[in-house]
């Protein structure tokens, strides 16, 4: 039965594993500031994708708890969301490195 870490990890992964979303993440920044964070006309323009296409996939990527945001006058801007972005990676890291060893058979 997956723990509830699983669980998120799970959800995490399946909205990064999306290769759009990869794309999106590639270009969000990490610092939460106006000079570094992209709005989603600005994500359109550089994917070649719409406004509508790049919202759904940033909303799957907040969810995740990947992207953060900040509403600034009549934009919205997003940044990789540090916390997230590390809690994944740590958990992932755990996946493959935090287990106990394989249990030998006897002949």
């Amino acid at each position: 039965m997956p723990t509830r870490s699983n669980t998120d990890l799970a959800k995490q992964l399946w909205a990064a594993g999306d290769p759009v979303r990869l794309r999106i993440l590639h270009l969000l920044s990490p610092t939460a500031d106006c000079e570094h964070g992209n709005n989603v006309s600005a994500l359109g323009k550089r994917l070649g994708l719409s406004q509508p296409t790049i919202s759904h996939h940033l909303r799957i990527l907040r969810q995740a708890g990947l992207v953060s945001y900040r509403k600034m006058c009549r934009d919205v801007y997003y940044w990789i969301d540090p916390a997230g972005a590390a809690a994944m990676t740590e958990a992932l890291k755990d996946v493959f490195t935090d287990r106990a060893p394989p249990k030998r058979r006897k002949k």
